[in-house]
């Protein structure tokens, strides 16, 4: 601690899944110290959280880290040169900056970072997102101080006895609701007509994109309105597709600006189950159906979306079988009112909208106790 002020390394990056969280910790901290508090980034070049964090008036540090290829690759053969480089430039940032604490939200830059504070005898936090741990948190929990998780039973990775339930730290406040009529009125929608919410992510998602395809392609299939965010990959070739297709009841887009806007109108949410939207859609409290990515480490989307689905808080459709099911499960569901109402009860129970403010509690005690 410097002049009374906390100085606290925050690390995660390489996809908004694990920027954002550790900037909603990062506003709340700011909420509770305000200028008590001095913050860092530390992210990996080249990635996301490069541009994204400085955009959002935060200072960051780049390492050199990269991941493991799956393919052969000749870049493997440069990662542990990489990993070394990172792990020297991260004991020299935190050395400089005089941390009190470290906490990682996992992304290549994480690792290096905590390890180093760790041998330092910086104190540490993981924040675990996923029903399934990954290996390079189950390697650095073996020293970190506490892990903050988001589902239950996480001790089958974790110590028990460093463990703390606090969910997913998430930015706005999904708890809150719009009116379902200017919610609608936003999207061009009747808010009297079942709304389905097909959303893929930023860049999009191939198989949603084809499952909509196909429900545009199809005659007598005007009984749902629909909200498609096609994502930016996607935009040019849905565009493409839609051409010359007139179809009354849908709004796309590449991106919604509005999410509360389009979790207020939906009735039903067509999603991949990502941590941070499997957090969303709980504070939301909306109606689910789940189509894991199969192309994530440990296939922990669908350990996701399989923690709600067995609580009876959402539906699953593996991705293999969502271009033909998806939509049709959709609209079945938006007419199954009882149904939906028990999804919705359920989901909410998993709810954590807390989650930001008990992260940053934790790091606070850590800071404070060095």
């Amino acid at each position: 601690m410097e002049n009374g002020k906390l100085k606290i390394i925050l690390s995660g990056g390489g996809t908004g899944g694990h920027i954002y969280p550790s900037v909603a910790v990062a506003e709340a901290l700011r909420r509770e110290l305000g200028e008590e508090v001095d913050l860092l980034f530390v992210g990996a070049e080249g990635k996301m959280e490069m541009e994204k964090l400085p955009a959002l008036g935060y200072r960051v540090v780049g390492l050199p880290v990269a991941g493991l290829q799956r393919r052969l690759d000749l870049r493997n053969l440069a990662l542990p040169f990489k990993v070394m480089k990172s792990i020297r430039r991260a004991r020299r940032t935190i050395r400089e900056f005089g941390a009190d604490a470290a906490a990682g939200f996992g992304g290549y830059a994480s690792a290096p970072v905590l390890w180093a504070a760790q041998h330092m005898g910086i104190p540490t936090l993981i924040q675990e997102q996923n029903s399934y741990a990954g290996v390079t948190n189950k390697l650095l929990a073996r020293r970190a101080d506490r892990i903050c998780v988001a589902y239950d039973g996480m001790e089958r990775f974790f110590p028990a006895d460093r463990i703390l339930f606090t969910g997913n730290p998430l930015r706005g406040d999904f708890g809150k609701t719009a009116p379902r009529e200017e919610a609608a009125a936003y999207f061009g929608l009747d808010a009297d007509k079942p709304i389905v919410l097909v959303v893929g992510g930023s860049l999009g998602t191939r198989t949603l994109n084809e499952a909509m395809k196909r429900h545009v392609a199809a005659t007598g299939t005007d009984e749902i309105q629909v909200i498609w965010q096609t994502g930016k990959y996607y935009e040019k070739e849905m565009d493409d597709f839609m051409s010359g297709r007139h179809r009354p009841g849908i709004w796309r887009g590449a991106f919604i600006d509005r999410m509360d806007y389009a979790y207020a109108a939906a009735d039903v949410v067509v999603s991949r189950s990502g941590a941070c939207s499997v957090s969303e859609l709980a504070l939301a409290g909306k109606a689910v159906i789940f189509v894991p990515s199969p192309n994530v480490a440990e296939d922990h989307q669908t350990k996701n979306a399989r923690a709600l689905a067995d609580r009876g808080a959402a539906l699953l459709i593996p991705d293999a079988e969502a271009v033909e099911k998806a939509i049709p499960a959709a609209i079945a569901l938006a007419g199954d009112t009882p149904r939906r109402e028990e999804l919705q009860r359920n989901i909410r129970t998993m709810a954590t909208p807390d989650a930001a403010r008990t992260v940053a509690a934790e790091i606070i005690k850590l800071a404070r106790r060095r």
